[in-house]
Parts: C-alpha cells; sequence; structure tokens
C-alpha cells in the first residue's frame, strides 16, 4: 500500500480528534475565566449520573435517562423518544468538536435534566469525563 495514503487516511481520520481537543480545551478556558478549575472527570462522572427531582413533574433525572449508561450506544430522549446519537467520540467523532453546539446543549439539558443552569466548574467537570470516551 503506498505511504502516502496511508499518511493521509491517519490525518483525515485523526481531524475529528483535533476539533474535539480545540473545541474542549477553548470552553476549559472560558470556564478558568469564569473561576472554574481545576476539572475533574470523576466529578464529571459523578454529575452525569446524579439524579435530580423534576419540580413539574416529581420524577427522577439524569443524563443517563436520555444518553443511556453505556455513552458508546444510541439514546433515546425519554419525553419524546427522539434517537440520540452516542456521546463517546470514540463512536461518534462529531461530538465536542463546536463551541456554539456544546454551549447550546448545556444550556437545554442542564435546565432540562438539573432543573438550572450548570456552573462553569460543573461544565468544566463534564467536560473533562467526556471527552475521554
Amino acid at each position: 500500500m503506498n505511504m502516502k495514503f496511508i499518511g493521509v487516511t491517519a490525518l483525515l481520520m485523526a481531524i475529528p480528534f483535533y476539533a474535539q481537543a480545540g473545541a474542549v480545551s477553548e470552553l476549559e478556558a472560558e470556564y478558568q475565566t469564569q473561576g472554574a478549575g481545576p476539572f475533574s472527570a470523576s466529578a464529571g462522572e459523578a454529575l452525569w449520573n446524579k439524579n435530580f427531582i423534576n419540580t413539574k413533574t416529581g420524577k427522577e433525572r439524569n443524563c443517563t435517562s436520555c444518553h443511556g449508561a453505556d455513552l458508546t450506544k444510541v439514546g433515546k430522549h425519554v419525553r419524546t423518544g427522539k434517537a440520540i446519537k452516542p456521546m463517546a467520540a470514540s463512536v461518534n467523532p462529531q461530538r465536542l468538536t463546536k463551541v456554539k453546539k456544546i454551549n447550546k446543549w448545556f444550556v437545554r439539558n442542564c435546565k432540562w435534566t438539573l432543573g438550572r443552569v450548570c456552573t462553569a466548574q460543573e461544565k468544566g467537570n463534564m467536560l473533562a469525563y467526556l471527552k475521554n470516551l
């Protein structure tokens, strides 16, 4: 096989991981300017799995309610039934690659799951957890 072809293929396969690292690094730096850090993957995982009571329905929610326990698999929104692509960048290279999209989903999902906006520390911890899946 042509070495040039192998090199180009490897480079193209790595692009999503570089994009992920760039977006995550940018957001981590932003959160640190807001007083957060250092970030903890174990704290992010604990927050991901923590149960919160929905003030409207009284039902428990956590991130796994929709995304599932195995983040390499497709999840399913509990209210709409809509499929949610895997969170793990190892199987979904588009995850965590765009700052605007990450911010959008933090706003929606924190309010929906926690019933409030996530703090900069919580978002940084969550990114620390998710970026290594």
